[in-house]
């Protein structure tokens, strides 16, 4: 049966990509949180890959992974970042999974030999999915983020859906859009926004709110210039500026009441704020705007030129840097900068922490290799994710166990010492997409490790995205130099944490950064800050 008490809110962006549907929507979210009511989030992507796995991160950042093995758009990363709570991969709908089913229907005749084309039969398949969600999930609101722009040929579909579910439910449409304010004329100027709303109404959507990205606090004369032309009041055209942290966004909609006058159009039941929850918001990111202390962390990756290629590794600092109290000033290191004989180091001199991130290929990895000598051999505090996990036992093996050119079979297959070597379950792999050891899964923790005086916990469960893994062929002979292995899976079978025997050296084969949130950071990102913290206090009183 139909859950007709599920609202919706579709958020839907005009003018141009990049102006952060992603925030406004996890806002949305998280005010609506606020309030005590259910709400779950759908994300639609109208291109045609079937989901994120095979994309390159240059061209669509992050590849972001859910507990239970779905690789889906980074935006995801955003909404449980806000909502402190994880999500399944049946929200994520894109252009892919859509063609897919409809062709498959098609071939097994389900259509009764009628003329298949997108409207009915896609615009159909889209809102039979949204209601299939509200029917399994029972939300109080499902707060639904169009991907890209209003007037792209590859989400027309998905907006037409959106307008025919209006016809049904209860939908309340909120346009993101963009006010430029040029330096020679000192004005804000409106006609692109007004541009964007005509092209909604043209679609046959009216929006009932207007939220404008800005660079500064939108004026009352282009407000109204804006109600005018958009059919609204003033009070339902809100400002988006910029702000010293994206989680200022949902107290900023507060400050102007977005809050009670989308309760109030969505129709729900009126009630108070919790306090307890919102002061405790207020409190995180205070400390994220205006931290007591500061210092230095260093991401060295194969993709820094783009940084939302590591967004969640970025976010997962600010978290652990309001849960120090303390500013974390990222340098950005391209690891193929730091390769060859008698390679520059000086990016990483000055830092008090550093991060190997994860990636694939083997373009920069003997970068990573020497960022990560220099951190051992220097005492800076350093957390290898995924592949830097990989490349640090191999540093390891090379120049503390004296396996000369030790290495990771993906990078050179006749190494003598192949520490990292290829899953068996992936060898006869063929297809890419959605076959790694993806998603959530538990490790049992060394009790006198210092990753276990981090989790505070026996059994941790983290995120997951590789195909290679720490070689059992040489665990004894690492261990007998000195490298602990700190976790391995429930069967022991595969290691997940390793440690370096003296100072902050840890790496592991997960994605903690996946599960980091504002109100829970993650672990391994609190010690790594923690103790640059503590590197830069130490330098501080040296000098």
């Amino acid at each position: 049966m139909l859950n007709m008490q599920t609202k919706y809110v579709v958020i839907l962006g005009s003018l141009m990509s990049g102006l952060g549907k992603g925030v406004v929507t996890s806002s949305i979210l998280k005010l609506l949180d606020f309030y005590g009511y259910k709400v779950l989030p759908i994300k639609f992507d109208g291109y045609l890959n079937y989901d994120c796995g095979t994309m390159n991160p240059y061209q669509h950042g992050e590849v972001f992974v859910l507990d239970d093995s779905s690789e889906v758009d980074m935006d995801f990363g955003i909404y449980e970042r806000f909502l402190n709570r994880s999500l399944t991969g049946d929200l994520s709908i894109t252009g892919g999974k859509l063609f897919s089913s409809i062709t498959s229907k098609e071939r097994k005749g389900e259509y009764l030999g009628e003329t298949v084309q997108i409207i009915p039969h896609l615009t159909s398949e889209i809102i039979h999915r949204v209601e299939g969600i509200a029917i399994s999930k029972s939300p109080d609101v499902l707060v639904i983020e169009v991907g890209g722009t209003v007037g792209d040929l590859e989400n027309n579909y998905f907006i037409e859906a959106m307008r025919q579910l209006s016809l049904k439910h209860d939908v309340v449409f909120v346009n993101l859009t963009y006010i430029p304010e040029l330096a020679a004329v000192g004005e804000q100027k409106t006609k692109p926004a007004q541009i964007g709303l005509r092209m909604l109404l043209q679609a046959g959507i009216n929006p009932d709110f207007l939220i404008c990205r800005t660079s500064s606090k939108l004026t009352q004369s282009a407000k109204e210039k804006l109600a005018l032309f958009g059919n609204m009041e003033k009070e339902m055209i809100i400002d988006d500026p910029d702000l010293p942290t994206l989680y200022s966004l949902p107290l900023r909609f507060m400050e102007q009441g977005f809050d009670r006058l989308l309760i109030s159009k969505l129709g729900l039941k009126q009630k108070d704020a919790d306090a307890v929850k919102l002061d405790a918001w207020k409190s995180r990111v205070q400390r994220v705007v205006s931290p007591s202390r500061s210092t230095s962390i260093a991401i060295v990756g194969k993709y820094t030129s783009l940084r939302d290629s590591y967004a969640s590794v970025k976010e997962a600092l600010v978290h652990a840097g309001s849960a120090a109290d303390s500013r974390v000033d990222i340098s950005w290191v391209e690891a193929s900068g730091l390769e060859g004989d008698g390679a520059d180091m000086s990016a990483l001199k000055s830092v008090d922490g550093i991060i190997v991130t994860g990636g694939f290929g083997t373009r920069g990895t003997e970068g990573m290799i020497n960022a990560l000598q220099y951190a051992r051999e220097n005492g800076i505090p350093c957390l290898g994710i995924c592949l830097g996990m990989q490349l640090m036992t191999a540093e390891y093996a090379r120049n503390v166990c004296a396996m000369k050119g030790a290495n990771s079979s993906e990078f050179d297959s006749k190494s003598r010492y192949k520490v990292i070597d290829l899953l068996k379950s992936q060898r006869s792999v063929k297809d890419k997409g959605g076959t790694m050891r993806l998603g959530a899964q538990d490790c049992i923790i060394d009790r006198t490790s210092m990753v276990h005086g981090l989790y505070g916990r026996d059994v941790v469960s983290e995120r997951h995205r590789h195909r290679y893994e720490f070689n059992n062929k040489y665990r004894r002979a690492l261990s007998r130099k000195g490298l602990r292995i700190a976790a391995v899976t429930k069967d022991k079978k595969l290691v997940e944490f390793i440690e370096w025997p003296s100072g902050f050296g840890v790496g592991t084969q997960a994605h903690p950064e996946l599960k980091s949130r504002l109100d829970d950071p993650a672990p391994l990102f609190v010690g790594l800050v923690n103790a640059a913290v503590q590197r830069h206090v130490r330098n501080d009183s040296s000098r």
